[in-house]
């Protein structure tokens, strides 16, 4: 049973170290017309990893309309 406990640790290190951090995102977007606010979410299409989806829904706020407020979901 000691040998199995480093062998079990490795072999979960190694199964982590293979997955990706990358997924698809969602980002959510809040906007006013005529006095009614509305929300819409706009998803990334492609596995993104966390820092380049908030810059994509950044970038998505400002190319949208003016008034537009976008957050990573």
């Amino acid at each position: 049973m000691k040998k199995f406990a480093p062998i079990a640790l490795v072999a979960l290190f190694g199964a982590l170290s293979l997955t990706s951090c990358k997924k698809e995102y969602t980002c959510s977007c809040s906007y006013t017309v005529n006095g009614v606010t509305q929300t819409t979410e706009v998803k990334s299409g492609t596995k993104l990893s966390k820092k380049d989806a908030k810059t994509w829904c950044t970038a998505y706020t400002s190319a949208a309309w003016t008034g537009v407020s976008c957050s990573l979901k």
